[in-house]
């Protein structure tokens, strides 16, 4: 290989979820460059099915907080948590969004994409599109990495879309998937070990 392929090998490689951020916000035009990098990622149908909803105001990631705190309170109540590791958790929760400098929300919109009589293609499609988004949402994490940004994704959303949907007053179609915390990073981690290529690869 070239130096040039080595280089971004090595690049693709160094990207590390990042936690903990300097306070620094990010300037609009890197936020811009960033999520137009992240529409370059591939789609089902070329539908590009991703939306983006982006929180850097503390008010907005308060309503964010706040409305995720009420399904995850039920749901630790459900699992018989104790009250006070609830609240612990809840607070711990609530610290990470306000502390990320932008939070980009990940969500899906169904309505470009194929529609279906049968149960097995229906599920399929909706599966494509999750891909999709998933995929957007990589991309952004390598861009946000070449900006020396550093990120972090998180599924949180998955257990209170409705309740992110009303907070934010989001239109109906738009469906929370996940969500990515973006910022400077106060410290770059060691990699962590990978699993081995002979256990997860199975040549034909």
């Amino acid at each position: 290989m070239s130096t040039t392929t080595d280089n971004l090998h090595r690049f693709l490689r160094t990207r590390r979820s990042i936690r903990r951020f300097k306070p620094d916000p990010i300037p609009e035009s890197v936020l811009t460059a960033i999520l137009t990098t992240a529409t370059y990622a591939p789609s089902a149908h070329h539908r590009q099915p991703w939306r983006f909803v982006i929180l850097a105001d503390a008010l907005a990631k308060t309503k964010l907080a706040d409305a995720m705190a009420t399904d995850f309170q039920r749901d630790l109540e459900d699992d018989g948590v104790p009250p006070g590791q609830i609240q612990q958790q809840l607070q711990r929760s609530k610290d990470r969004i306000l502390s990320a400098p932008t939070i980009v929300l990940l969500c899906l919109d169904m309505t470009e994409m194929n529609v279906y009589s049968d149960r097995r293609r229906v599920k399929a499609e909706f599966r494509m599109t999750v891909q999709s988004v998933a995929a957007a949402g990589m991309q952004l994490l390598l861009a946000a990495h070449a900006e020396g940004l550093g990120g972090v994704w998180a599924c949180w959303p998955l257990f209170a879309q409705t309740a992110i949907q009303q907070a934010l007053h989001l239109p109906e179609v738009w469906e929370p998937q996940g969500m990515i915390f973006i910022g400077y990073p106060q410290r770059i981690p060691e990699a962590r070990e990978r699993k081995s290529l002979q256990d997860i690869t199975l040549y034909l």
